[in-house]
């Protein structure tokens, strides 16, 4: 019956009313802001996969474990950076709009004792106040928000010692997901991912600085800096590769300069709107943003980690199988993302679901060739096309669930069965890869995201937690 209920109105995702005006208005930037980075990211797969599968299965696996370790980072970062910012802002301009005793204040110029007297009648009178007085200080288009500065300080931190952390344990990992010390990949993954850590403070602090952007409703800036960044990642890639000869070396320097590119619009831009220095330690919000982050950390490492070990397993079959396997997995994660700013709702998560399953089912095999000549690596992109393909609905629908459980602040929920999930799809891709190879790794992957969409469908489908006001809803509308 709760499936029936959400999926009843599935012809109203069309209509051009004013809720679906606004959230379109929010969501498109935001959707082509996530959409240019992987694509920036396919570019370079392509760049790279005509140098050789030995270099493209390298990059591949070093950019699987760069990711691993971002996105343990920046998701529940940028995920509680907007929540924050966007009380704080909501709060912030509730309390700068001045109320009538305050404007009898402000006007009389009365004396202090009379201040008291009037803070005695209206107790929100002394903070809104000091508020107004602060914004005046600073400039009337400027906001007051400590989680901005919060989450700036925590991103340059934790970008620094992913930083320290790759560049010192690069051999070491990339032994540990399968590229051995007899490997022809180790070389040119090393040398990758050691320069790629040079650019994790970039990485985290830009992302960061969108959560800020977010948390504001300025989906805009974020697009236009990443559009800059990537432009200039698509120009830099041929001539730092091919021109200058620097192979992957280049790739990973022209991503690196992208990204700080990128940051520093963000910034520059930031400051504008958003006053960042606190006036004291204690306005920091690191308490906040790292425990209610702790929870979204968990599910984002056993949804990472599924990833991640994929990408290992595929490399310990050889440079051709890891070549075929990254293509796909960015063309995978390229359109995942795609649905993931713009599945707003389950009505539309799942159309777009099929349209991009379609698309990728009809120009993939011709597209493929775009990104390698390598009749090997071909052959087996082949294969996992269908898979790639297939699972487009399910990815959409499993990011509108996500979203719809993170609305309602069920992060206990979502961690928790993300791990659950992530044990059996763990436990399917030793058992698949071991007996099919490359199909069983993408018959794996389309087990974990088909458990993820039951995950997030469940709780609302059952109508508990924070859902059981379903419940009584729908008993009155019977």
């Amino acid at each position: 019956m709760s499936f029936h209920m959400l999926f009843s109105g599935i012809r109203n995702a069309f209509r051009k009313d004013e809720l679906g005006l606004e959230i379109m208005h929010i969501s498109l930037p935001t959707t082509l802001a996530l959409a240019a980075d992987p694509i920036a990211s396919l570019i370079d797969t392509a760049f790279i996969g005509h140098i050789g599968p030995v270099e493209l299965a390298a990059v591949g696996v070093s950019i699987a474990i760069f990711n691993q370790i971002s996105k343990i980072a920046i998701i529940p970062l940028v995920s509680v950076t907007t929540s924050l910012v966007a009380e704080e802002d909501a709060v912030e301009k509730l309390q700068n709009q001045p109320s009538e005793t305050e404007m009898l204040i402000h006007a009389s110029s009365v004396t202090e004792e009379t201040k008291l007297e009037v803070e005695q009648i209206d107790p929100e009178c002394s903070t809104s106040s000091r508020n107004v007085n602060r914004v005046a200080k600073l400039g009337h288009d400027k906001s007051y928000i400590p989680s901005a500065s919060s989450a700036i300080v925590i991103g340059a931190v934790l970008g620094i010692l992913q930083a320290l952390f790759l560049i010192f344990t690069a051999r070491p990992i990339l032994n540990y997901m399968g590229v051995d010390y007899n490997s022809p990949m180790l070389k040119p993954a090393q040398q990758y991912l050691t320069l790629r850590s040079f650019g994790a403070p970039a990485v985290i602090l830009s992302m960061a600085m969108q959560g800020v952007f977010r948390g504001i409703k300025d989906t805009k800036t974020p697009l236009y800096a990443t559009i800059v960044g990537d432009v200039t990642n698509i120009i830099l890639d041929p001539l730092l590769i091919f021109v200058l000869r620097l192979g992957v070396s280049g790739a990973a320097i022209a991503h690196i300069i992208s990204q700080y590119l990128i940051s520093l619009v963000l910034l520059w831009s930031l400051m504008k709107q958003v006053d960042l220095m606190p006036p004291s330690i204690q306005d920091f919000q690191f308490g906040k943003i790292l425990k209610n982050g702790f929870l979204l950390l968990l599910k984002v490492t056993a949804v990472t980690f599924c990833v991640t070990l994929s990408a290992s397993l595929a490399a310990r079959q050889g440079s051709i199988t890891m070549a075929a396997f990254q293509i796909c997995l960015q063309i995978w994660m390229a359109t995942s993302l795609l649905a993931d700013g713009l599945a707003v709702s389950a009505q539309l998560g799942l159309i777009l679901g099929l349209v991009l399953s379609f698309l990728l089912f009809s120009l993939l095999p011709f597209a493929s060739k775009l990104f390698t000549n390598d009749v090997a690596v071909l052959h087996l992109i082949g294969i996992g096309i269908p898979y790639v393909a297939a699972t487009q609905p399910l990815n959409s629908l499993a990011f509108v669930f996500d979203g719809v459980n993170y609305g309602a602040s069920d992060f206990i929920y979502s961690a928790y069965s993300m791990i659950l999930v992530a044990l059996v799809s763990i436990f399917s891709l030793y058992m698949l890869s071991s007996s099919y190879g490359f199909s069983g790794i993408w018959i794996a992957l389309s087990i974990y995201m088909s458990l993820r969409t039951f995950a997030g469908f469940w709780r609302i489908g059952t109508r508990s937690g924070p859902w059981h006001f379903l419940k009584e809803n729908y008993a009155l509308l019977q």
